[in-house]
């Protein structure tokens, strides 16, 4: 990652001024999670279909990152970052007031808008702090950014619970006004630089593939006819190849494909696709264990407030470990940071598989899980930045947000597929050995990851500071 000047109007405490936006981000994104069971009560549509309220925040959020990224690249990324920040608290005002089913998925899909707005926030801390500052600060981003989710569930599950759904929802909608008035004070203006054209048909392209891709992995009801499922992933294929191909022609591509396929940027990428299924997959493990009803034979039967708050550990610890990554980095390297990280991962993946029936070693296990997905998060934007041209760092980083998300939904897809093979027939829950056998998988995935992460490295000459 280049060195970068202080950029001189850079306000005091922007780095925790874009770290406070990147959190309140984050739980605003994770406001749907805990409120999926209320939507289906109060709407009264099927509980698949209150899914959507979470999936159409993630699908959005991907589609639009690599749009916001390359605008983020000119002269109007603090208009685009406003303007962001505006069209999600629209969304959320939507999800607050008392409309249909439709209106309140039309609101969850502004609010994703959100996810593309990470990657901004880092490429402000590049280019306005000192290096070291501005590493720290990205790191601190990225981590707000994932385990952030951990403040969500307990806070809208209580709100809920006291309150009601549309007050969770316009608590999330208050939140987001207050992202948008930290932002316009203390995001400093743009230096002067060419303005970001964006490939329109590029942009279309990649969007049709990624909502593609994630609904094959993030919607296994699209499986229940293999021929609809085929058929999605050919059509995000033949999408991804087209836009291949159209962004190679481009003057002013969404994504540069030449900067992306450059050894450290490709492998950092590969390394967080694979450790987020890995990750994701423990997560949703965890989170499901502990709410199943213990008279099934295992389990912990704890109310949505009460899982909510065992995510409290996960957070904490993701926030130690993004604080403590800056200085594992000067001791040893950025990749073996990831490495060390990765490690806690499966250890909590294994404490987790041999001792499922205590409750305390299973909390631990959620608190080992969010040191090793903070310090994951924290180091990740290192990596993919290492060589990069500073003016790129948006556009870099928004694909790295994609791949993020597609890795947490292969890994969220794979939980149901482990854990539906581990049903009996006409059984409600799987079997305990189910839960333990999947944990198990986590291990070889993250040491894949980790081997991604450690191929030789063959330098590519760039042009970036």
């Amino acid at each position: 990652m280049s060195p970068a000047a202080p950029g001189p109007l850079a306000p005091r405490g922007l780095g925790r001024t874009v770290v406070t936006v990147a959190f309140l981000g984050s739980v605003i994104g994770g406001v749907g999670a805990p409120l999926i069971t209320s939507v289906a009560l109060d709407l009264d549509v099927p509980l698949d279909g209150a899914q959507w309220t979470l999936t159409v925040t993630l699908f959005a959020g991907a589609i639009a990152a690599p749009v916001l990224g390359r605008l983020g690249t000119g002269s109007r990324r603090r208009s685009t970052i406003l303007i962001t920040l505006a069209v999600v608290a629209a969304g959320g005002l939507l999800t607050a007031i008392p409309a249909p089913f439709g209106v309140l998925l039309l609101g969850r899909a502004l609010q994703g808008l959100g996810l593309g707005a990470v990657a901004l926030l880092m490429s402000v801390a590049r280019d306005h702090l000192p290096a070291e500052r501005a590493h720290a600060t990205i790191a601190t981003i990225s981590v707000a950014s994932t385990v952030g989710i951990g403040a969500a569930y307990p806070l809208m599950g209580l709100i809920d619970q006291l309150a009601g759904l549309r007050v969770a929802y316009g608590v999330g909608f208050l939140l987001s006004l207050a992202a948008v008035l930290i932002a316009w004070r203390a995001i400093p203006r743009d230096a002067p630089r060419p303005a970001a054209g964006v490939d329109i048909p590029g942009a279309l392209l990649l969007g049709v593939g990624t909502l593609g891709v994630l609904s094959a992995v993030a919607q296994p009801s699209v499986w229940d006819r293999p021929w609809v499922g085929g058929a999605i992933l050919l059509l995000a294929a033949v999408a991804l190849g087209a836009w291949v191909l159209v962004e190679r022609r481009s003057a002013a591509p969404v994504v540069d494909l030449g900067l992306f396929v450059q050894g450290g940027v490709l492998r950092a990428n590969a390394a967080m696709l694979v450790s987020g299924m890995g990750m994701y997959l423990l997560f949703s493990l965890l989170t499901r264990y502990v709410q199943t009803p213990s008279d099934v034979g295992y389990g912990f039967g704890l109310s949505g407030v009460l899982a909510g708050a065992a995510l409290i550990p996960f957070s904490v610890l993701g926030f130690v470990a993004g604080r403590l990554t800056p200085w594992l980095t000067a001791r040893v390297s950025a990749r073996w940071t990831f490495v060390i990280c990765a490690a806690f991962v499966a250890l909590a993946a294994v404490l987790f598989a041999v001792t499922p029936g205590s409750l305390i070693a299973t909390l631990g296990a959620m608190a080992v899980l969010g040191f090793g997905v903070g310090g994951v998060s924290a180091i990740m934007p290192r990596l993919v930045l290492d060589g990069v041209p500073q003016q790129e760092t948006p556009s870099v980083l928004s694909v790295n947000q994609i791949v993020r998300s597609i890795g947490f939904s292969i890994g969220s897809a794979l939980t149901g597929l482990l854990l539906a093979t581990a049903t009996p027939t006409a059984a409600l829950f799987p079997n305990e050995h189910g839960y333990t056998t999947a944990a198990v998988w986590v291990v070889p995935i993250l040491a894949l990851s980790v081997a991604i992460l450690l191929l030789p490295r063959h330098r590519v000459r760039s042009g970036g500071p």
